[in-house]
């Protein structure tokens, strides 16, 4: 099947000319998909010789809306997309005074492994392309009548585990002729895959990179998160530092608040030894429940932020969003298939 919409500009016109079709035609149909044309019936200004030919050669793939929840708390709004081949994702629309961020899945499920969070208990089972990640900003957009201003690729998944496929959702969401949503309001959330930060540092893309540092040491991160097995949290240390000698750009360091298990003072201490010389902003997480995870949230929230602050190390703690629906960090989960997509979660 050949996927227009993963495509940049000059891929779809050289299509398009391949199936005998003057070169402008690529530009129209680039700029249809990017609006989020659902179908090619809603190209009216392409003959409609044309579009019959697409529908046969190119056929849109449009993700279904599974269930839409709201929050009775906060607005926020968590959205299970039903793709072509059956599997559903997650992604969530989160309302800032700022503007409107969507938070969208870049894997059918997950493989890192991380024991509080909910995204990798059923595994991963794909990779999504450029379009389907693509398509969670269009049509969340479409769906709550809000325009989105800022995206994170915080959903399912591990971004960096499917790097060529981000990569070119980048591009293609970047897009002056597309979205044109600027690098600087996308985030991207890393566990800690070392060699695609350095990828990313070489591209200097200027989006921010969100690190989900959860311990600083090896023994307690190795026991929650198994990507330290592979990648150790002092060489992710050292090549954070790199990736920020080489773009200039400030990392965010995400921590999930763990009771016992990562919120201890001398952990704390740890952090700002590590983060010396390097601008970084670390986010507390007050860590949501997740029903499969024995672990419970923090009581010292407050005084780790405040000993982190006194070693000069800019701590936050993140607002929860979401939380009546299951949408706050660590709690998006891949559904299960067809008839049960509905349950809870």
């Amino acid at each position: 099947m050949v996927d227009l919409k993963s495509m940049l500009p000059e891929e779809v016109t050289r299509t398009l000319q391949d199936m005998g079709e003057p070169a402008f035609r690529g530009k129209q149909v680039f700029s249809w998909l990017h609006q989020g044309a659902t179908s090619f019936d809603e190209m009216t200004n392409l003959p409609k010789a044309l579009r019959e030919k697409l529908k046969e050669h190119c056929p849109l793939q449009i993700p279904q809306l599974a269930r839409k929840q709201v929050s009775q708390l906060d607005g926020t709004m968590k959205y299970l997309w039903r793709l072509s081949d059956g599997n559903c994702i997650e992604s969530v629309l989160m309302q800032y005074h700022h503007g409107n961020t969507v938070c969208i899945s870049s894997q059918v499920g997950c493989r890192m492994g991380c024991a509080f969070c909910a995204s990798t208990i059923a595994g991963k089972v794909r990779d999504l392309q450029p379009s389907e990640m693509l398509d969670q900003v269009q049509f969340t957009q479409r769906d709550s009548k809000l325009p989105v201003s800022n995206i994170v690729l915080m959903g399912i998944g591990e971004p960096l585990d499917n790097l060529d496929n981000v990569l070119r959702f980048l591009q293609l969401v970047n897009h002056p002729d597309g979205m044109n949503i600027g690098m600087r309001h996308i985030s991207l959330s890393t566990c800690g895959i070392l060699p695609g930060i350095r990828r990313l540092a070489e591209l200097n893309l200027q989006l921010t990179l969100s690190v989900s540092l959860h311990a600083p040491d090896g023994e307690t991160r190795s026991k929650i998160m198994p990507v330290n097995r592979a990648y150790d949290v002092n060489d992710l240390f050292d090549v954070c530092h790199e990736y920020f000698q080489k773009t200039g750009r400030r990392i965010s360091f995400e921590y999930a608040m763990i009771d016992g298990v990562n919120d201890n003072d001398w952990q704390a201490d740890l952090i700002a030894k590590k983060l010396r010389g390097m601008p970084g902003h670390l986010n507390l997480i007050p860590l949501n429940d997740v029903v499969e995870s024995p672990f419970k949230p923090s009581k010292r929230v407050g005084a780790f932020q405040k000993r982190l602050e006194r070693h000069g190390i800019t701590a936050t703690v993140r607002r929860s969003l979401g939380g009546d629906i299951d949408a706050s960090c660590g709690q998006l989960r891949r559904k299960e298939m067809e008839g049960k997509e509905g349950s809870p979660s």
